[in-house]
C-alpha cells in the first residue's frame, strides 16, 4: 500500500477530525498507486494517521476511511459502517423516509443514501468510494432486510458535475431491475410523490422533515406565503395544520406541477394554490399590491456553492428576506434558511439582521434550528453543518 506523507506543519484539518486532506497539504507520495486506491497516511514525522482512498486528480486528494493504521478495510469493515448508520437513525428518526448514509458524517466519504419507502437513491461522488458503491448497497439491502425492510428497488442520480473534477463522467439510472420511479412517501402524516428520476438532487429534501414540522403550530387560520416551495413541502405542511389559504411559488415547472399533484393526493387543493414564478421578481409585486401575510416561508436553494461566490449569495439572501420581512403582518412570522455550507450561521444572522434594519423591521426569534438527524453533524467535519433555519415573529417599529 502506498504512503502518503503530509508536510510538517500541515494536516491541522485533518488533526482535529476532518476527513480530506488536500493537495498542497502533501509533501510525498511513496510506492505505486491506481486512482481511488486506499493509502496510508503519515504525519511529517512518519506518525501513522489512518487510511484513505486517493484520487491526485482531486485537490482533495486523500478521503479518510479509517484512523486506525492496522485496520482492515473489508466487506467486514463496510458492513459495521452501514450497521452503525442505521442503528443511528432507528434511534433518531422516522425511518420510513430517510438519509441512510450522509457521507464524511457516517465515516463513508463521498456517498448519499435516502431511502424513499422501499426505493433506494445512491449519489457516488468520489472515485474511492465509488468503488465500493455496489458493496455499501448490498449490506445496507442486508441490514435492512434484518428489520423486515425490503428494498425493490435503486435509482442512482451520481450526476452531479462534481464527478468530472474525480475524473468521473455524471451517471444517472437504474441499479439492477427498472421500477416506476415516482415513488410515494408519507412524511409527518403527508403523502408525497418523489420523482427519484427527475426530481432536484435524490428527489426531495429530507433535511427539512422536522423544520417543515415546526412551522404548523403558526399556520393554524393564517394566510401563507411559501416561496421557493419546489414540490410543495411547507405548504402542505401549513395546510394540514389548518391555515386558511397558502400560496406556493416556485420557478420550475416541474415542481409546481407536482406540488399540485402532491396537494390533490393529500385533499388539501382547495387551500393551496400553486404559481409558476421568480421569487425575486414576485415579491415586489405583491408589495406594491400591499399584500400581507401571516407567515412567509422562505426556503431558497443555495445561492453559493463555493467561497467565491459568498458576496453575491449574501445579496440574494439579504434581498429576499427584506423583501418577505414586508409582506408580513405585524406580528406575524417569517421562517427563513439556508441550506448553503458556504453561508456560516454568522454570516447568515448577520444578514438577516441587515435585512430587518432595510425593511424597518424588529425580529423576535422563536427557534433556530438546523438539518434533520438523519443529516448528522459531525464535529470538525465543516461541510456535514450546512443547513441554517429560522423562525422570527417580525415586528413593525413603533
Amino acid at each position: 500500500m502506498a504512503i502518503v506523507r503530509l508536510k510538517k506543519g500541515q494536516g491541522r484539518s485533518l488533526k482535529a477530525g476532518s476527513a480530506w486532506i488536500y493537495d498542497n497539504e502533501i509533501d510525498q507520495i511513496q510506492g505505486d498507486f491506481e486512482e481511488g486506491d486506499m493509502v496510508q497516511i503519515e504525519d511529517f514525522d512518519r506518525y501513522p494517521m489512518g487510511q484513505g482512498f486517493i484520487n491526485t486528480r482531486s485537490k482533495i486528494t486523500v478521503r479518510m476511511m479509517t484512523r486506525k493504521r492496522e485496520q482492515v478495510v473489508d466487506k467486514d469493515f463496510i458492513e459495521m459502517r452501514v450497521r452503525n448508520a442505521w442503528n443511528y437513525r432507528k434511534d433518531t428518526v422516522d425511518i420510513s423516509c430517510c438519509r441512510l448514509i450522509f457521507g464524511e458524517a457516517d465515516f463513508l466519504p463521498g456517498i448519499v443514501i435516502d431511502k424513499f419507502s422501499d426505493v433506494l437513491v445512491v449519489e457516488s461522488l468520489a472515485l474511492g468510494i465509488d468503488r465500493w458503491k455496489m458493496i455499501i448497497l448490498d449490506k445496507l439491502k442486508k441490514v435492512l432486510s434484518e428489520d423486515g425492510i425490503m428494498i425493490r428497488g435503486i435509482y442512482e442520480r451520481s450526476d452531479a458535475k462534481v464527478r468530472l473534477q474525480e475524473g468521473m463522467k455524471p451517471f444517472k439510472g437504474f441499479i439492477g431491475e427498472p421500477f416506476d420511479t415516482k415513488v410515494e412517501i408519507i412524511e409527518n402524516g403527508i403523502h408525497y410523490i418523489v420523482d427519484v428520476q427527475e426530481g432536484q438532487k435524490t428527489g426531495f429534501f429530507l433535511d427539512q422533515k422536522y423544520n417543515r414540522q415546526a412551522i404548523r403550530k403558526l399556520c393554524k387560520g393564517k394566510n401563507v406565503l411559501d416561496c421557493f416551495t419546489h414540490t410543495g413541502s411547507f405548504a402542505l405542511n401549513a395546510a394540514r395544520a389548518g391555515a386558511i389559504s397558502v400560496l406556493g411559488v416556485d420557478a420550475s415547472e416541474l415542481g409546481v406541477a407536482q406540488a399540485r399533484e402532491n396537494a390533490k393526493l393529500n385533499g388539501l387543493e382547495d387551500r393551496v394554490q400553486f404559481i409558476c414564478a421568480d421569487v425575486f421578481e414576485l415579491l415586489p409585486e405583491l408589495e406594491k399590491k400591499e399584500e400581507k401575510f401571516d407567515v412567509v416561508i422562505l426556503d431558497p436553494p443555495a445561492f453559493t456553492k463555493s467561497r467565491n461566490s459568498i458576496k453575491n449569495a449574501v445579496k440574494g439572501y439579504r434581498e429576499i428576506n427584506l423583501r418577505g420581512m414586508k409582506l408580513v403582518k405585524d406580528g406575524g412570522y417569517l421562517a427563513t434558511c439556508s441550506c448553503s455550507h458556504f453561508m456560516e450561521p454568522e454570516l447568515f444572522a448577520k444578514t438577516i439582521r441587515e435585512a430587518a434594519t432595510g425593511a424597518h423591521k424588529r425580529l423576535r426569534q422563536v427557534e433556530y434550528r438546523t438539518q434533520a438527524a438523519d443529516h448528522p453533524i459531525l464535529w470538525a467535519a465543516d461541510a456535514s453543518y450546512y443547513l441554517k433555519f429560522y423562525i422570527f415573529q417580525v415586528c413593525e417599529e413603533k
